[in-house]
């Protein structure tokens, strides 16, 4: 379990599918379940979902496919970039980072983040965090011809963090871009390869969204497509176990184990679901930590308003400065959140599905 968690974690973290180009993370999620028994489709944004054959309340286990990225917007005539941001991006993570530009063809070109250096910038400016206006992309281009026909690059073309997954330090954490959402697609898809011959007493519908950090977009297509019956959304929320944080105050904590989420802006999470999740959690053994959330949502915003309501929870697992280059997760963490979501879906039978939402 263990070694096929950080190959696939691997493979879709490497993987550049920023929002609106999930192709990448599409290709792996069909690779890894196009065999199995059950079906596998597209809406027509772009999510997927591979349906299992199983009969029973639908029960989605989600994570969504894309990254917080960028697009070019324009081509100096000297050969930089100007780009805009896809998602939430804090600007003092971005100056000196590599990125790769992504091809219509699937090549990818290799660029870094500048911007005027302090020398050439007056004393009042030098400790001011540029905005992303001021800042361009590098890609070695000596003219706008040179970057259109030599290297291809157009108008509009995606562009993601260029850093590749790393073990980091003598523990088992690791080191990579796009943990959210790849620890959720990971999860997910390992889910459901290991409960490939269970026999579970609900229809398993196992899915990758689209355009999640741009607005819970795929989301809401999906869940108009399938009409699940209950949600468990596969997250990499971020972690709070750093200096600036008391430890009454810790919430996400690298090592302590799946986050199980009750409350977000954007979701109260089904107060039944979020029970079962713990009970099932503690009878398991599976260690977990709870987290009532101040800021940032998930899918389930979307989800638990779709059709008539649909029961939630969310499941994370803790990654350190996410929207940037180089974020950080413990890998004990994430298998017991696929360890969660095996347990919870074999718990969620007809009745049990049903009493989610039974308010007389």
């Amino acid at each position: 379990m263990r070694e096929k968690a950080i190959q696939l974690l691997t493979n879709l973290c490497d993987s550049h599918s920023i929002s609106g180009f999930e192709h990448e993370v599409r290709e792996i999620f069909l690779r890894e379940l196009g065999e199995l028994e059950g079906s596998i489709d597209c809406d027509r944004l772009g999510s997927i979902c591979y349906t299992s054959s199983w009969k029973g309340p639908k029960v989605l286990l989600t994570g969504h496919m894309d990254e917080v990225g960028f697009r070019v917007q324009s081509i100096t005539p000297d050969g930089f970039l100007k780009f805009v941001t896809i998602g939430g991006w804090w600007p003092h993570t971005l100056l000196s980072q590599r990125v790769h530009v992504r091809l219509r063809c699937g090549e990818k070109v290799l660029g870094v983040i500048s911007s005027t250096p302090p020398h050439f910038l007056p004393e009042s400016q030098r400790s001011s965090v540029l905005p992303i206006e001021a800042m361009f992309i590098d890609v070695g281009a000596r003219s706008r011809l040179e970057v259109e026909e030599d290297l291809g690059i157009r108008i509009g073309d995606a562009i993601a963090p260029a850093v590749e997954f790393t073990k980091l330090g003598k523990q088992d954490r690791f080191l990579a871009k796009a943990f959210d959402n790849r620890v959720g697609m990971a999860a997910a898809i390992q889910t459901m390869q290991e409960l490939e011959n269970v026999c579970l007493r609900n229809q398993l519908i196992v899915a990758g969204t689209v355009q999640e950090e741009v607005g819970l977009r795929g989301a809401k297509t999906l869940a108009k497509q399938i009409r699940p019956d209950v949600a468990i959304v596969l997250e990499g929320p971020p972690a709070d176990d750093i200096p600036g944080f008391g430890a009454s105050e810790q919430q996400g904590k690298l090592g302590g184990g799946v986050q199980i989420r009750l409350h977000d802006p954007t979701a109260m999470m089904n107060p039944k679901l979020a029970e079962l999740a713990i009970r099932v959690a503690r009878s398991h053994s599976i260690p977990y930590q709870i987290t009532v959330r101040k800021s940032g949502g998930t899918d389930a915003g979307a989800l638990h308003l779709a059709n008539e309501g649909v029961p939630c929870i969310v499941l994370g697992t803790p990654a350190r400065y996410i929207h940037s280059h180089n974020s950080v997760i413990q890998l004990s963490d994430y298998l017991a959140m696929v360890e969660l979501s095996k347990a919870i879906a074999h718990a969620l039978d007809e009745e049990t599905v049903a009493e989610l939402t039974r308010f007389l």
